[in-house]
């Protein structure tokens, strides 16, 4: 039974001593295998548990941190859109003041304008305000003009008084500068004959106004007559001889057209 056990104990140890051999001989070539530079390599050691649970606590902390973080950044983020919005509310406060300024400034002037307006035609008003003729028919000399057949506009050509220049004496209109109301006299002086008589009418735009009129078969005759006329700026008056009438005028100026703007409307 000894030599049992010895020779089964040496058989143990002869085999082990083979393995070891074995194992040896693989990695001699194995390091033949790999190459010269990978002999020395040391192995890299295996992360322990305890190196992972640091790890892991390292990232839970900076995962943490992260989220505070973007916790921060959305606050900030609130604030500033905020702020943002009032901002915006500020700027269209603003831009609707500057609207209503604009408004207003346009409405001043508007009226501006019409203060403007309204001053220049006072003005212009008061230059032309001043407005008064009298003419008598001739220029010089003494003679009839007259009778036609119909009726015949008269030029009165010796200007008296012509304040405003509104009376032409080379056509004998009046043209009314403004709109007002004017006074006209008309005053016919002519000697009496037996078919022929002493009329002429007061015409404005074309239409007869009003007559001085005259007959008489002898002697020396005069006739008037006279209207206060409301006239629009443009319109024009005159005087027509009536027909198959006279009108005489020496150097006495009997016979006259006059008229004068009593005030503007």
């Amino acid at each position: 039974m000894e030599r049992v056990s010895v020779l089964h104990v040496l058989l143990l140890l002869l085999l082990s001593s083979l393995s070891g051999a074995e194992l040896q001989d693989n990695e001699i070539s194995d390091q033949r295998q790999v190459g010269p530079e990978s002999v020395n390599v040391p192995e890299q050691p295996q992360p322990c548990p305890s190196d992972l649970h640091a790890v892991l606590r390292d990232m839970s902390a900076a995962l943490a941190e992260h989220r505070v973080r973007i916790e921060q950044l959305h606050a900030l983020n609130q604030e500033q859109a905020a702020k943002l919005g009032a901002l915006e509310m500020k700027t269209n406060d603003v831009d609707s003041r500057q609207q209503g300024q604009a408004a207003e400034l346009n409405s001043i002037k508007t009226r501006t304008n019409v203060t403007e307006n309204h001053v220049a035609c006072l003005r212009r008003d008061r230059q032309v305000g001043q407005v008064a003729f009298s003419a008598s028919l001739l220029a010089s000399g003494s003679g009839n003009t007259g009778p036609f057949n119909t009726q015949v506009p008269l030029t009165f050509r010796f200007v008296i008084t012509n304040i405003g220049n509104a009376y032409n004496p080379d056509s004998g209109f009046f043209t009314a500068p403004v709109r007002g109301a004017y006074h006209f006299e008309l005053h016919n002086g002519g000697y009496g004959h037996s078919t022929h008589h002493a009329g002429a009418y007061l015409v404005k735009n074309g239409g007869n106004i009003c007559v001085a009129y005259e007959h008489q078969t002898n002697g020396f005759s005069k006739s008037s007559n006279g209207a206060t006329l409301l006239l629009e700026a443009g319109d024009i008056v005159l005087v027509r001889l009536r027909e198959n009438s006279v009108m005489f005028d020496d150097g006495n100026h009997h016979s006259t057209f006059s008229g004068h703007l009593l005030f503007t409307m």
